[in-house]
């Protein structure tokens, strides 16, 4: 074989892998799957999905450009390059959510045409802002008459069984997926549930019947191989309106004690004026419009109020960054309403996404997966510096090495916001003042331009990489 390689998430399908080339993004279709491929073309699912804007179009090109031969595909797609990579660990409550719509509203509509999805992953599904769409062209086979849902436990493990942590118990998913990785199992959601969930006939279906199933067939697989379930016939009706249910359920679920969140009101309640909120998006949009970023990232984004300024000034796509969940889900829907080229994930900077699962690379973490052009980091020193004990020049260091260049926000102790920080805690913190930081900062960057935007001395740094 050539020395190019699949991209090192995608090595676990034998149908097929991903590929990139010089920047073009490359899908394999191996000659084992080749005969539900082109049934699945010919049913014209594929390009109505496409054109709806729910599946990533693709085209096929020759297969000489990849110079594969053990095996050599059957065809080469090429798919458009999207403009930033996440995974279902960084997906707020509604992000997860409108995945896992878009996923069932894509089984039904295969489901119409004699099409059903081999898997139920949401790492089939990416985004663009904050739109959702998926990604997996031979996730898609033929459907056999009376077959049962295989994606099943999959779906509510990597969609349903996170959703439930939120609605039911107010524990965001994040941390828990990203441990596993492949989401959270039906077993352990069950053992959460209070007596009053079992009274649901979404739980007793998805949860509790669906963990007595698994825990019996793994005692008895043997007698299991002679037992009418394992040769049901599921008609093709009944799955149709379980996956209908599905979707109506997921649809009302939301966040448990949604009300209750740190920094989703902050653009309402900081410490800013009107005058001083102004002159800060001032500085944004001045710099947006010079160095118009292409991808932009934005450290602490809260509810995007900044990002948003940003594109208006001529970024092209922004992925905020912030911990808070009140926050992340506001951001969604001021994306969502005003069609944004915005995306909002979840991550503590103190603690990034990092290369992980197999091999240590099949999830990238964060600066692997893209390089922007240009970061944000407004109100965001202090929560590291102070907040998290990280040492100043180390954040400094951090966010240099993020993008070429970008606008840095240092917040100064004598700020109510780190005086709050400050309250419980000895200041054992000598070198975090804005002389040090510019010091600090003028060892790796030029500054650009420095503004004063509060009465309390927060100064806006935009610095040039050396």
């Amino acid at each position: 074989m050539s020395g190019v390689q699949p991209l090192p998430g995608s090595f676990r399908d034998p149908s097929g892998n991903v590929y990139q080339v010089e920047g073009r993004i490359l899908r394999t279709v191996n000659e084992c799957f080749s005969q539900d491929f082109d049934f699945v073309t010919s049913t014209g699912l594929l390009k109505s999905l496409a054109a709806e804007g729910l599946l990533l179009p693709f085209e096929f090109v020759s297969s000489d450009i990849l110079k594969l031969s053990d095996p050599k595909p059957r065809y080469v797609l090429e798919t458009p390059r999207l403009p930033f990579i996440s995974f279902p660990y960084e997906w707020s409550f509604s992000a997860l959510k409108a995945a896992a719509l878009l996923h069932v509203r894509i089984h039904l509509q295969a489901l119409e045409v004699g099409v059903t999805l081999s898997d139920a992953s949401a790492y089939n599904i990416q985004f663009q802002g904050n739109h959702p769409v998926f990604i997996d062209h031979l996730s898609f086979r033929r459907y056999q008459s009376g077959e049962m849902w295989v994606g099943h436990r999959q779906f509510c493990e990597q969609f349903l069984n996170p959703l439930l942590l939120r609605a039911f118990f107010g524990i965001s998913h994040n941390a828990w997926y990203r441990g596993t990785q492949e989401g959270i199992t039906t077993g352990e959601i069950r053992r959460l549930l209070k007596w009053r969930h079992y009274w649901k006939w979404n739980v007793l279906t998805h949860v509790v019947l669906q963990d007595l199933f698994q825990k019996t067939s793994t005692t008895h697989t043997k007698s299991l191989q002679d037992h009418s379930l394992a040769t049901a016939s599921f008609p093709l009706s009944s799955f149709k309106h379980m996956l209908k249910k599905m979707s109506s359920w997921i649809s009302q679920l939301t966040p448990l004690n949604k009300g209750e969140s740190t920094w989703g009101d902050y653009d309402k309640t900081c410490s800013y004026s009107s005058i001083e909120t102004k002159s800060k998006k001032q500085f944004i949009l001045e710099f947006a419009q010079k160095v118009q970023p292409t991808l932009l990232w934005d450290f602490g984004c809260n509810t995007g109020e900044y990002s948003e300024t940003a594109l208006e000034g001529g970024a092209r796509y922004v992925v905020g960054f912030d911990f808070d969940q009140g926050a992340l889900d506001r951001s969604y829907h001021r994306a969502s309403e005003r069609r944004l080229s915005f995306q909002a994930l979840f991550m503590d900077a103190a603690n990034p996404s990092p290369n992980q699962g197999w091999n240590g690379l099949e999830r990238e973490s964060l600066q692997s997966r893209a390089s922007a052009d240009a970061v944000f980091a407004l109100a965001l020193v202090h929560h590291l510096a102070i907040a998290r004990n990280i040492p100043l020049v180390q954040v400094v260091n951090w966010l240099i090495s993020l993008a070429p260049q970008g606008v840095i926000e240092f917040v100064p102790k004598n700020d109510p916001m780190v005086q709050e920080l400050l309250s419980l805690r000895q200041d054992i913190f000598p070198d975090y003042t804005f002389e040090n930081f510019i010091a600090l900062l003028k060892e790796k960057a030029v500054v650009v331009k420095i503004e004063t935007v509060s009465k309390s001395g927060r100064m806006l740094v935009w610095f040039t990489r050396m």
